[in-house]
């Protein structure tokens, strides 16, 4: 019989695969987040992924199809709340002035947060409206 973190993995790993495929890296314990977030020069997206439905429909399509824009980060992440918790909540640290959410996308410059796209601007939005406001986040902050 398969465990619950057996299945777990094989049920999000398409979840995973559907950033990392596309050039994000994942950071997958605290240390890892600690050692590159405060550290990247330049913009940095980092993508809170999620298995929730918005996450699926509309957060990970918006993201991917934004890295077709002219501006693009320098940098990109993904933590994955309620997988790997020790990451997500130490990414979260670095997301000062913004409360908990996923799916959601932390735009950071030289470290620093910058804008947080979160939960409520993903679930009641349309993908090409997500994607603008990532795109828009990239002119803003690129330098």
């Amino acid at each position: 019989m398969m465990s619950y973190e057996a299945y777990m993995s094989q049920v999000i790993q398409p979840m995973r695969d559907e950033l990392t495929h596309n050039g994000f890296q994942e950071l997958r314990t605290a240390e890892e987040v600690e050692q590159t977030l405060p550290n990247q020069k330049g913009l940095t997206l980092v993508v809170v992924n999620s298995v929730c439905g918005c996450a699926a429909g509309l957060a990970r399509p918006a993201v991917v199809h934004s890295l077709n824009h002219p501006k693009k980060p320098d940098h990109l992440y993904t933590v994955f709340a309620g997988q790997d918790k020790e990451a997500t909540a130490k990414a979260r640290e670095y997301f000062e002035g913004y409360a908990p959410s996923s799916p959601s996308f932390a735009i950071m410059k030289d470290g620093k947060i910058m804008t947080m796209i979160e939960r409520h601007q993903i679930e009641n939005n349309d993908l090409q409206s997500i994607a603008n406001l990532l795109t828009s986040a990239y002119d803003k902050y690129s330098e």
